[in-house]
């Protein structure tokens, strides 16, 4: 009896992780970021969530929520691939719920009492109940965490956007395992910054929002200097397989114009833009 009562409580303790809601980036999780500089307000949405995502005390990326889409912004990690295993469901945000009755720790669903649970976040019936062919896809990628803490950590709906199936499995996931682990040879730290722009169409009667975009960029220091930059976006639609591999400039002038010709800067003027 005493076995099985230590095993329920140790099972409780691993749905847990920690998070946190916080005003600013610049005071809290900023080492996520090349000279702890976020990107430029342009991206910041009208109802927007600042999320530390932390497990067993720890950060390990940071997320601008849009809690009118149900969407992450952007999430910004610095890349140190490693090998590990999925966490075997999905966290929720509950500060996103009610930021005074709830605690700093992220958790699973089925841990928290509350009606309004999918209020200002997506929750894991909205991709479930899903009939168009998109995955939940990570804008912080499990793999490019090194500890299997962080990678778990990566598990939270709050870093989830719908990524049309063709294109996650395939062009953007090349991406990721490939074109960054040779883009980033001879690097000594990469910051990363990769998002989400808001599209036209909905899943779940219209709750949670489809990107019309999936793009990435990331800043290479060599010892403390930055030395080169570079990014990535593809067009997040039914069919496509392509991603357009470009420089940090021309990527930032690609946002600029999907944000309706306001300025984008998503890192330091250090890293370089050509």
């Amino acid at each position: 009896m005493l076995g099985l009562l230590l095993l329920q409580v140790l099972a409780s303790c691993l749905c847990l992780g920690h998070s946190e809601v916080v005003t600013s980036f610049t005071t809290a999780c900023a080492q996520f970021f090349y000279e702890k500089t976020p990107p430029s307000d342009t991206l910041r949405p009208t109802n927007a969530a600042r999320i530390c995502q932390r497990l067993s005390n720890k950060y390990h990326f940071a997320t601008l929520y849009d809690k009118t889409r149900r969407i992450p912004v952007y999430s910004a990690y610095i890349y140190k691939p490693g090998h590990g295993y999925r966490y075997n469901s999905w966290f929720i945000e509950p500060q996103l719920i009610d930021k005074k009755s709830y605690g700093k720790e992220m958790a699973e669903p089925w841990t928290i009492h509350s009606a309004n649970i999918g209020e200002n976040q997506a929750v894991e019936n909205d991709y479930s109940s899903a009939v168009m062919p998109v995955d939940r896809g990570h804008l912080c990628p499990s793999g490019h965490l090194y500890e299997q803490t962080s990678r778990w950590a990566t598990f939270t709906l709050t870093n989830i956007v719908p990524q049309y199936s063709t294109l996650n499995q395939g062009a953007w996931s090349v991406y990721e395992d490939t074109t960054m682990r040779n883009k980033t040879d001879g690097c000594d730290k990469t910051y990363v910054i990769t998002g989400a722009v808001p599209g036209n169409t909905n899943i779940s009667n219209g709750r949670v929002n489809i990107p019309s975009h999936i793009w990435s960029a990331a800043c290479c220091l060599v010892g403390t200097n930055p030395t080169r930059a570079w990014g990535a976006i593809a067009k997040n639609e039914r069919g496509n397989n392509q991603v357009t591999n470009l420089n940090l400039g021309r990527l930032e002038t690609k946002l600029s114009e999907l944000y309706g010709g306001k300025v984008v800067t998503l890192f330091n003027n250090a890293c370089p833009r050509q």
